[in-house]
Order: C-alpha cells, then structure tokens, then sequence
C-alpha cells in the first residue's frame, strides 16, 4: 500500500445538529491514503460502497479544501448499488430503492455537496437475498437473485421476474443452492455471472471441502472457468479483458475468457467481494473475516505467510503493476464491505437517509412550477 499517513477525513451522515441518525453509530473511524483525494481529483470521480453487516450506504468524495469526504446513511442490509442517470439503485433487505439527485446542475448543498441523494421511489421484493444489480440499456434494474439461483428484474405484481438461471440448477426454490453473487454486464445485458458452487440443492455452496467456484457465460450457459474459490464481481474492462476477485483465496484476477484460465494481479489483506473498473485501475472492497479467522480458507495461510492483518477497506489497484496504490480504511462497527460503485464526474455527494429528521422535511418541487394558475 501507499504512504500509511492518513489526511483528516471528514465521516458523516445527513442529519440534524446534535441529533444522531437512528441505527448509524458514530463509533467508525475512517482513515485514508495520502493520495486517496488526488487520485479521485484526477479521475473526477467519486464512488458509492455499501456494508450490509452494518446497514449502511456510504459516499466517498473530496471537500472543497481537498480532504476526503465520506457521507453515510442507514440502510438494512445494504447491499448491490448501481449509479444510473444521476441517481442510485441501491438493494436492501426486501427492498429495491431509487435514490434521486435532487439538486439542479451547478446548485451545492451545505457548501460542499454536489450530489444529494434522495429515496424517491421503493420496490418491495421480499426477503430474496438480492447481490448485485446493474441496469439494461432500457434503464431498468437485473439483479442477482441469490436466494432464487437466478438473475431478475422488477415485476408490476411478483416480488421478481426471473431472466434466467445457471444450467445446473433445476428449479427455482428459495435455497440459496450455488451462492449466485456477481454480475458483469455488456451493452447493457447480463454477460458474466459468478456462483461459488455448481451444487443444485439447498445450501449445497456451504460444504467442505470448499466447492469450486465458477464464471458463467450468461449468453451461452457456458461454464468459462471453474478454477475460482468464493468468487465475486465478474467485470468487464473496456479493452475486453475480464476480471474477477478470487476472494478465497484474497487476489484480484483476470480470467481468460476462452480456456478459463487465471491470472493472479494483486493480494488483498481482506475477503474480496465488489470490484469497479477505471481505466488500469480497480477498486474493489475487502473485509474481516466474519468469525474472527479465516479458518480453512486458504487467504487464511496467505495472510499468515505475509504477515499481514485482514482489515476493512476499499482499495485501488493498479491493474497494470498489480500494487495497491490507494485506500479508505474502517476500523470500529463497520467490519465486513460488500458493493462498491464509481459515481463519474460527481466530486462530493451525500445522501439523506430514511431513518433521519431530513427525510420527513426534505421536499422539494420543480421551482419552474411556482404557479399552477400562471
């Protein structure tokens, strides 16, 4: 990683003086790399990640005097996000939410806000396990319905509408049967998908030894590498290549599209699970082991034999050099990190959450409308 000195970081929520959103502890201490804000400067970008061990979405930016800014809310079990038309997708526990912008184009709030993001419309999907999400070229969202072992999108009237489903499973059941988990879109359709088992029984994903994951061609119902273990968010790069985290094994790796298979790019001190693509770079996010040690995983042994420690991070990797250039570190409530999701040419954004006093005052309406009688 980069120089271990971290510039002030300025972590909060929406919220009223002195008054604490309900369910976002203030205990999470956040630390970042020196060149974290110059690196987001540059790339003019800011990006979304979410912790569903704490129930949170947090928005990573820059302050005007050139400190990082992390703006939180509490959400249940946050989970996928996706950035679409200067708005969020996000997925919770049961729910589906639409996060709208609700600042004109030049307008800043509370000196430093480019972004305010305001849940505007909610979908109720029940307790299905929703991963990740992305949006088709029509703009609506595909999402991985993990406890169903298929990809679907919203439905009118059913809490989902299957699309599709992998090969080996033989029915939709709610049993979580292969741990359906990534989706990697091209052109606005589903391309890649990751499961950690090709098991068609419930929980099959959970046996020991731990069962070969794989990489799945949406488009063929191919099965185009089964050398993965506890994979996540297949990508897809610009230039072609496809990338995936190993996250059992703790590496950022690309994935030969035709033979299958991998190429090790960078170790991760933590369990891999979202990945976003820039350029020669991806940020991906890592966290603790959930039950204290990696036990019969073999990033456990990894770890151990670099004497390193499993943090709780995002990070930003050099594709090209395979080094770990930059970081946003969280010690404290917040231990395990899900989705994360570059926000283009957004400098500072922040959300208003559900649970706080802001959420009931906030209204807005188009200010061009001032007189229905005009």
């Amino acid at each position: 990683m980069t120089d271990q000195v971290s510039p002030p970081v300025h972590a909060g929520a929406s919220q009223t003086p002195g008054v604490p959103p309900e369910g976002v502890p203030q205990e999470t201490k956040i630390g970042a790399s020196r060149g974290l804000a110059a690196w987001l400067t540059r790339h003019k970008t800011s990006f979304a990640f979410t912790s569903y061990q704490s129930g949170r979405l947090l928005l990573t930016g820059t302050m005007p005097d050139g400190t990082i800014s992390v703006n939180q809310q509490h959400f249940g079990r946050a989970m996928g996000v996706c950035w679409d038309r200067d708005g969020l997708w996000l997925a919770t526990r049961a729910h589906l939410w639409r996060l709208e912008n609700i600042l004109k184009a030049g307008e800043i709030a509370e000196g430093r806000f480019d972004v305010s993001l305001m849940a505007r419309t909610m979908y109720v999907t029940g307790d299905i396990d929703v991963h990740e999400l992305s949006v088709d070229q029509t703009g609506n969202p595909v999402f991985v319905n993990t406890a169903y072992s298929c990809l679907a999108k919203l439905d009118p009237i059913h809490s989902f509408k299957p699309i599709w489903k992998p090969p080996f499973i033989s029915e939709l059941a709610h049993e979580d049967r292969c741990h359906m988990n990534g989706l990697g879109m091209l052109a606005g359709k589903p391309k890649y998908v990751t499961t950690v088992s090709q098991t068609d029984v419930a929980d099959g994903w959970h046996g020991r030894p731990l069962p070969k994951g794989v990489l799945i061609d949406v488009e063929d119902d191919r099965i185009v590498s089964d050398r993965l273990l506890m994979p996540h968010s297949p990508r897809l790069a610009d230039d072609g290549r496809v990338y995936a985290v190993d996250s059992g094994r703790g590496y950022v790796v690309e994935v030969n599209p035709q033979t299958g298979e991998l190429r090790d790019i960078a170790f991760c001190p933590g369990f891999l699970r979202g990945m976003a693509l820039l350029g020669q770079y991806a940020l991906v996010t890592v966290s603790k082991p959930r039950y204290g040690t990696f036990q019969d995983i073999p990033i456990g042994d990894e770890l151990a034999r670099r004497n390193l420690t499993p943090i709780c991070a995002v990070m930003v990797v050099d594709l090209d050099a395979g080094e770990i250039v930059e970081w946003l570190r969280l010690e404290g409530e917040v231990q395990e990190l899900f989705a994360i999701e570059l926000m283009p040419n957004i400098k500072c954004p922040m959300v208003v959450g559900p649970s706080t006093p802001e959420f009931l005052t906030t209204v807005t309406f188009d200010p061009e409308i001032s007189s229905l009688n005009a």
